[in-house]
């Protein structure tokens, strides 16, 4: 184990390196650009053995990483925003297509109007795309989470996002730890492909299919999402196993023993709101947090496990749900317990969205306000 001092982006390109990933297609986009040129600068210097490939654009980066993926490369991207938006059309594909692509998106707003500070909306644009979705809450967790973010894609054959907010954790330099290559390779061994294109046995994949197989297919790629819940478990549970470093699988709760109220949250804010539950537990209220760690998919049953009940619970979104009453994160939280948990009562708060600054105070005046309200 070794100590390096480094960025959010830092971290991720790291990561890269350590998972001996073979090919990386990529674009520069604010403030995901520093992995790119952490990547490009490895693989120029041959300190990292990948195939750097710079593209036009976020949908070619894509597209290359599909096609990279199908010949049984260990694919890596990222982006963020606009960038992620471009690749709309082919994050599909690379989902249809069970591509176990992994990337990075540094998350941001999006426009109109233009905004370079982070908040969901660009993510939560491409929660039914197909893509499994982890958010992280600080920058040791995005490490730790890029290399299961592999683990995970190569085990289900989905490709997987792994998200975390812009400036606020790509930009921010903390000290994070980097385990040996050995265990590394223990944890993360090469990929393993039944199927691959290869020119000495020409074939194709992603064709026009009848009816009845889209269906099937679609189907599959549902029902294969909902089991990677244990997936994740398995990967956070292995990695902790063989590097001694965990950061929860699916959720992670604070101070919730006796909590009457529950605070659900994703991302940095989350990490932050630790302190405004230490202090509404000091003012005297019975508070916990819970934090999602796993969005897609949206692991309902481990979140019912520790609602305690008769509880109220107050969801702290950083993305709008047009249209409906209140933000995305709120949307799936009540979908979720609708018809199973009629004891609890939830209530929302947009906060933070596009890099409103939000503080720990902030946030706690907030759920004390609500709650009483």
């Amino acid at each position: 184990m070794k100590k390096m001092i480094g960025t959010g982006t830092k971290a991720v390109a790291t990561a890269v390196k350590c998972a001996n990933v073979d090919v990386v297609p990529g674009y520069p986009i604010t403030p995901q650009t520093s992995i790119m040129e952490y990547i490009s600068e490895m693989c120029d210097s041959g300190e990292m053995n990948a195939k750097f490939i710079p593209v036009e654009g976020e949908h070619s980066a894509m597209a290359a990483a599909v096609a990279a993926s199908a010949t049984g490369a260990r694919v890596f991207t990222a982006s963020s925003s606009q960038g992620l938006l471009y690749m709309h059309e082919v994050l599909h594909m690379a989902a249809g297509g069970r591509m176990p692509i992994v990337m990075v998106n540094v998350n941001r707003g999006v426009f109109a109007p233009w905004i370079l500070y982070a908040d969901h909306s660009d993510t939560m644009a491409q929660r039914d795309t197909g893509w499994l979705q982890l958010h992280c809450a600080s920058i040791q967790e995005i490490f730790n989470t890029t290399l299961q973010a592999f683990y995970i894609a190569e085990k289900v054959n989905i490709p997987t996002m792994v998200c975390f907010d812009g400036f606020t954790l790509s930009h921010c330099t903390m000290a994070f730890d980097v385990p040996t290559q050995k265990q590394i390779n223990q944890f993360l061994p090469a990929r393993d492909v039944d199927w691959f294109l290869d020119v000495k046995h020409p074939s194709s994949f992603s064709n026009i299919s009848s009816v009845d197989a889209y269906v099937d297919l679609r189907k599959q790629l549902h029902e294969d999402t909902l089991k990677a819940i244990d997936v994740v478990k398995e990967a956070a549970s292995r990695y902790s196993d063989i590097t001694g470093m965990c950061n929860g699988d699916t959720i992670e709760c604070y101070r919730m023993e006796d909590a009457e109220t529950v605070v659900f949250a994703m991302g940095s804010l989350a990490d932050e709101l630790h302190l405004s539950i230490d202090r509404l537990r000091a003012n005297g209220m019975k508070v916990g947090l819970l934090r999602l760690r796993l969005f897609r998919p949206f692991p309902k049953e481990d979140i019912m496990a520790v609602l305690p009940e008769n509880s109220k619970v107050v969801v702290i979104d950083k993305a709008y749900a047009y249209g409906t009453d209140g933000g995305a994160l709120y949307q799936e939280l009540k979908s979720a317990l609708y018809g199973e948990r009629s004891d609890v009562e939830i209530y929302d708060k947009v906060m933070g969205i596009g890099g409103q600054d939000v503080t720990w105070e902030t946030m706690a005046d907030a759920i004390s306000e609500t709650v009483e309200g």
